[in-house]
């Protein structure tokens, strides 16, 4: 279908004659085309014809540098991931997680007029639904839900929450607020009038995103990962799944997504209340990634699940037939819910749909994509979906009130506004700090979220690896022969704990980081983009494991810890050293029939909790299996299952 384009931002060209400030006047134009498989020429030819047009239609051109830094702060930058709005439509509220920051932005005049410091990164912001509150989730180990002014932003008060909060609704009558705990594996459920936690309740692996159904009566929580066995895919759905929550009973019912689906990272209701939407990728994992071209390793999608016959109605594809819309995050309902938006994170552009067309029978039979086959779209048409570029990098969360979008752009250190009002939606850019700049770390990170330096834009190194981390698939790469899948490792501390990958074919993580590129983004990016990239994977640091208490070994945990060390146990031969790992190979018995090293990479324990599923083939879904069924590193050894469960507890709070 047509794809409209947006030309903004720094060194944009500003046109007159348009009737528009130049400032905020963006370039559109129409291109059938992609970018990547052959696209290129064609989006060349398409670039010269409309510069031919705009200089007959307006005369000379001239060159802007696009926005002031607008409230900008000297202390680096401060990227902003989360976003809120009030009902009016004229105070957007924006999270920081570079600065720790609050900021009220006047959008009319395209400035920041207060800012509040937060005392931790930003994870999500929402408004209270009589618009006098702003509430901000602090990402942290100790997690606080922090509350301000809405006018002053002068703060009100703050309550301690879970592990790493990172979305929250309120109920329909605004008098409780349900906060997403992503590390604790809990919602919270917070009296609003007392200020209180009344209660908390488990909800399965890294709940990451809620919402409420409009009666109130249900909550509707997306999970970031699968939490299953991943050996046996074959009689095992291995998918993240969606948690639906009574709001009275608290009573759960758990709806799995398609087999393959990971990397959920927001959830929204449609106003009928009987569907809600996730955006998430769809991984080909059964099939060996040999080419990444038309989605065989990952697809973009959202999944539209029917809360009424607890199912999955459809997984409509982001992507078009050569490119891909990489990296699915933020969703938001425009004009008043008709329209369904999605800010593609990775290919820097926003998605717009239709809702009807959404459910409807075109997007249905011709835009789901399908497994283990080729192409991965098999009669994908025109796509229905709608993508405008936008002027800065890396957007994450999304608002809409009416027929305005506002994407915050994480890495440009920008705000954009889209209005869809129009028939070629136009874009505004304001810039809330100063970018990424020259920082190595940073511009590290942004490359490695970014899916425009991949072959036809299908997938970022985040792909496979959110946050730095692992996906929770096995994978059948290529290079220690075929049939022999392994579970995607962590890449924590992969720099200084060679060698890589479960049977170390690669000597060092900067030779995997390169042989990344080269075989999985299947691209041909210089040396620099290497060294940036490994810049930010060496910059990662654990987070403290949620079994920690105040940040310390339970007494369970360092009973375990004297077991862990024992003579009768020694577990530290192999598991040595600041990162618990000798930096060896062994030969554990747990090789398979393709498998072509019998002998596998000791893995550090340094946030082993978070890794789940464990040994090379995840074999096993919880530390407890592991130690139990699979008698890692004790047999032979008998303990009581007070000690297992002390070893168990030691183990998971590293």
């Amino acid at each position: 279908m047509d794809r409209v384009r947006t030309v903004s931002g720094e060194g944009a060209v500003a046109f007159r004659g348009f009737g528009v400030p130049m400032t905020d006047l963006r370039f559109l134009w129409m291109d059938r085309t992609r970018r990547g498989g052959g696209g290129r020429a064609a989006s060349f030819v398409g670039w010269c014809a409309a510069w031919a047009i705009v200089l007959v239609a307006t005369g000379p051109l001239r060159f802007s540098p696009g926005a002031e830094p607008v409230g900008s702060n000297a202390f680096g930058p401060r990227l902003p991931q989360a976003l809120a709005i009030s009902d009016d439509g004229k105070r957007l509220y924006v999270g920081c997680a570079g600065t720790g920051e609050l900021l009220l932005v006047d959008w009319v005049h395209g400035k920041v007029v207060r800012r509040a410091a937060l005392p931790g990164p930003a994870a999500g912001v929402l408004v209270h639904p009589a618009n006098d509150e702003v509430i901000v989730l602090i990402e942290a180990a100790q997690g606080e839900v922090c509350t301000f002014d809405a006018q002053t932003l002068t703060p009100t008060g703050s309550m301690r929450v879970g592990h790493t909060p990172v979305d929250a609704v309120f109920g329909k009558d605004g008098e409780n607020l349900y906060v997403c705990n992503r590390f604790d594996n809990t919602l919270s459920v917070i009296d609003w009038k007392t200020r209180r936690v009344m209660k908390t309740i488990s909800v399965g692996r890294e709940p990451i995103a809620v919402d409420r159904t409009p009666d109130g009566k249900s909550l509707v929580i997306a999970h970031h990962l699968p939490d299953v066995r991943t050996d046996r895919p074959s009689e095992i759905e291995v998918c993240a799944t969606v948690r639906v929550v009574d709001t009275t009973t608290f009573s759960q019912r758990v709806i799995p997504l398609w087999h393959g689906a990971h990397g959920a990272r927001d959830v929204q209701v449609l106003p009928d209340g009987r569907y809600a939407v996730v955006s998430h990728l769809f991984g080909n994992f059964e099939s060996m990634p040999f080419r990444v071209d038309n989605g065989w390793i990952n697809a973009n999608v959202v999944a539209v699940v029917d809360l009424e016959k607890d199912k999955v109605y459809a997984t409509i594809g982001l992507d078009e037939y050569y490119e891909g819309a990489a990296v699915p995050w933020g969703i938001a309902l425009a004009d008043d819910g008709n329209l369904v938006c999605v800010a593609a994170s990775g290919t820097h552009e926003l998605l717009f749909m239709k809702r009807d067309e959404l459910l409807g029978e075109y997007a249905y039979r011709t835009m789901q994509p399908m497994l283990a086959v080729w192409p991965i779209y098999l009669s994908l048409g025109d796509s229905l979906w709608r993508h405008v570029a936008l002027p800065g990098r890396g957007p994450r969360a999304i608002v809409a009130r009416g027929n305005f979008v506002y994407v915050a752009e994480r890495y440009s250190d920008t705000i954009a506004c889209v209005d869809l009002s129009h028939q070629e939606p136009r874009v505004r850019q304001i810039r809330v700090g100063p970018g990424v700049g020259d920082d190595p770390v940073l511009r590290g990170e942004a490359l490695f979220h970014d899916a425009t330096i991949c072959y036809q834009h299908w997938q970022s190194c985040a792909s496979c690896h959110p946050d730095g981390r692992m996906d929770a698939l096995n994978w059948d790469l290529l290079n220690d022969g075929t049939g022999n899948p392994k579970n995607t490792k962590s890449l924590l501390f992969s720099h200084v704990t060679p060698p890589a990958m479960a049977t170390g074919v690669r000597p060092t993580a900067e030779a995997a980081v390169r042989a990344g590129l080269k075989h999985i983004l299947f691209t041909d990016e210089n040396e620099q983009t290497a060294t940036l990239l490994d810049a930010y994977l060496r910059s990662l640091r654990p987070v403290p494991s949620p079994a920690l208490v105040d940040g310390n070994l339970s007494p369970a945990a360092r009973r375990g810890r004297d077991l862990f060390f024992s003579a009768k146990l020694r577990c530290d031969r192999c598991h040595a050293g600041t990162y618990y790992t000798d930096g060896r190979k062994h030969d554990v018995g747990t090789a398979g029939p393709f498998d072509t090293e019998p002998r596998f990479d000791t893995p550090t324990l340094i946030e082993v909790w978070r890794t789940a599923p464990y040994l090379h083939d995840g074999r096993y879904r919880t530390l407890g299996e592991l130690f139990r069924e699979g008698k890692h590193g004790l047999k032979g050894r008998e303990l009581s299952e007070a000690q297992l469960d002390d070893l168990i507890e030691f183990v998971r709070s590293l």
